[in-house]
């Protein structure tokens, strides 16, 4: 029997960086709206493939996390418009839940000149933590007494979609995230769509066993989707699918959270600085003056900081709702407004 497969998405919802995602400018522009479209067929292939697959989607907002949809609560929803014979019901369920959660998540966003950085953080580790409780209630089902048959536990995995760069000051909750997933044997993929490559991301794909794909063609997205992301890891060994080149594993300071090349590491806690210090400010460790006289001399020059002021927000027009102003549709239907992908054969790296 086809083991199930859980799939959690973290969806990396940052109007300022959509909006330059969707600029003509782009060799190749891909808008929210034909973003969402294309997701929406991803999320129905990957219910498709088998009746038992349970799906949770998260969205990374600026400044918080929320839920924006669920198997379990899809489960107890109705559908208030009339039921269309050409349509299945999973399918409307799921996209008009995402829609209508999208649209409302978005809205409340308010208007500030300056973006909060997105809460990647917070989607992955609620992600970790349904997971954790959908693993849990399936194992506790298979030792019921009077069951047929036992219940299989789901395959968990999650997949991040993310266009924006990463932020140095959550390095160590993305790290205690990564090694969650490592305990709870999730794999972790990373859909890179717009924006510079992200350092953590990468780590974390390559430390669960996941794949990490920087997008060529953006919009083509829906076959980097299907090819790659759809098939599940017990299934990769079986087929050709994108790796990684290279991993980047760079590691952020503790003392001004910024990513560096040469850092300084504790010999008790093992924390991380850019600099030597006299006492760690994580464990109190006082350093002999003679190691630091030495590390002092044998510290490389340090290049210039690069700025990391955050990018305004593009301000929406006055009478629209900021999901209509950066181009999220009001409504969808499964089988209408799926943007076509340029024809090209499997996916490839960067």
């Amino acid at each position: 029997m086809d083991r199930p497969n859980h799939l959690s998405v973290v969806v990396d919802l940052s109007p300022s960086q959509w909006y330059l995602c969707g600029q003509p400018s782009n060799a190749h522009p891909l808008p929210l709206a034909a973003f969402l479209s294309q997701l929406l067929a991803f999320l129905n292939a990957h219910i498709a493939c088998n009746d038992e697959n349970t799906l949770s989607v998260y969205g990374a907002l600026p400044g918080r996390s929320a839920l924006l949809y669920s198997s379990a609560s899809a489960e107890l929803s109705e559908l208030t418009d009339p039921a269309d014979s050409n349509t299945y019901r999973q399918f409307k369920i799921l996209d008009s839940t995402m829609m209508k959660s999208m649209s409302e998540q978005v809205d409340a966003l308010s208007d500030l000149e300056e973006e909060s950085p997105i809460g990647l953080v917070g989607s992955l580790t609620k992600s970790l933590c349904y997971i954790n409780r959908v693993t849990n209630v399936s194992t506790s089902s298979t030792t019921t007494v009077g069951s047929d048959e036992p219940t299989i536990r789901p395959d968990p995995r999650i997949l991040i979609i993310s266009v924006s760069p990463d932020e140095a000051a959550s390095y160590i909750p993305v790290m205690n995230s990564i090694f969650s997933a490592q305990k709870l044997k999730v794999t972790i993929d990373v859909c890179k769509i717009y924006g510079p490559e992200s350092v953590f991301l990468q780590q974390a794909a390559h430390l669960t066993g996941g794949s990490y794909i920087f997008l060529d063609r953006p919009d083509a997205l829906l076959q980097y989707l299907t090819m790659t992301f759809l098939p599940p890891p017990a299934l990769r060994q079986l087929i050709s699918v994108p790796t990684q080149d290279k991993v980047d594993f760079r590691a952020a300071c503790f003392c001004h959270k910024n990513i560096v090349d040469i850092g300084f590491v504790c010999s008790v806690c093992l924390s991380i600085f850019c600099q030597p210090v006299p006492v760690c400010s994580t464990c109190r460790t006082k350093f002999p003056i003679k190691t630091l006289q030495r590390l002092n001399a044998s510290k490389p020059a340090l290049a210039p900081a690069r700025s990391t002021a955050p990018v305004p927000s593009p301000s929406p027009a006055n009478s629209l709702p900021r999901s209509q102003a950066i181009g999220l549709p009001r409504t969808t239907s499964m089988g209408n407004g799926i943007s076509a992908s340029p024809g090209r054969n499997g996916a490839s790296t960067r």
